[in-house]
């Protein structure tokens, strides 16, 4: 292996813990959202509640994401030695798949469930009906901007190749 290689293998280790420390990041976003909602919800804020459901279930599933992206870049360098010239096809996958997560659409029926798992720990009762708020604006701003950053990044390793 050439200098050129394993400067890129450790390349690809560095992002791919930087992806982990990110879902770890938005695990713990998400139980400080889920613990706003119980408040929220015992305050009698339904609203407010559902803003943070949306966010922690966003949280949720960026974590989600960053994990599978982490899994991948595992993956990408168990085939490194082999695969040298399919690495660009794979990142390009990858900054796909990144790009795609930053729009992410929070779908009603998890944010309904989460709304009702947590008035049920809170022990109270949802059965005043939810009204239909504006959905998935809130939260995916900075969301985003982490996510270009990172697409930058990569599209960086992959010039280096």
């Amino acid at each position: 292996m050439d200098m050129h290689t394993s400067k890129h293998l450790f390349n690809l280790k560095f992002a791919a813990k930087e992806l982990q420390r990110n879902a770890k990041k938005c695990e713990k976003e998400e139980k400080a959202e889920k613990s706003k909602v119980k408040k929220a919800i015992q305050k009698g804020n339904v609203e407010v509640a559902r803003i943070h459901a949306e966010n922690a279930i966003r949280q949720k599933n960026q974590s989600l994401n960053f994990l599978r992206m982490s899994a991948r870049i595992s993956c990408l360098m168990d085939k490194f030695e082999q695969q040298f010239e399919t690495l660009d096809v794979q990142t390009a996958q990858m900054e796909d798949t990144m790009s795609s997560t930053t729009t992410l659409t929070t779908p009603q029926n998890q944010v309904e469930s989460l709304l009702h798992e947590m008035a049920d720990e809170a022990g109270l009762d949802l059965n005043m009906e939810l009204p239909q708020g504006q959905t998935g604006s809130v939260g995916t701003s900075v969301a985003s901007a982490e996510q270009d950053e990172l697409s930058q990044r990569l599209a960086r390793l992959r010039d280096q190749v």
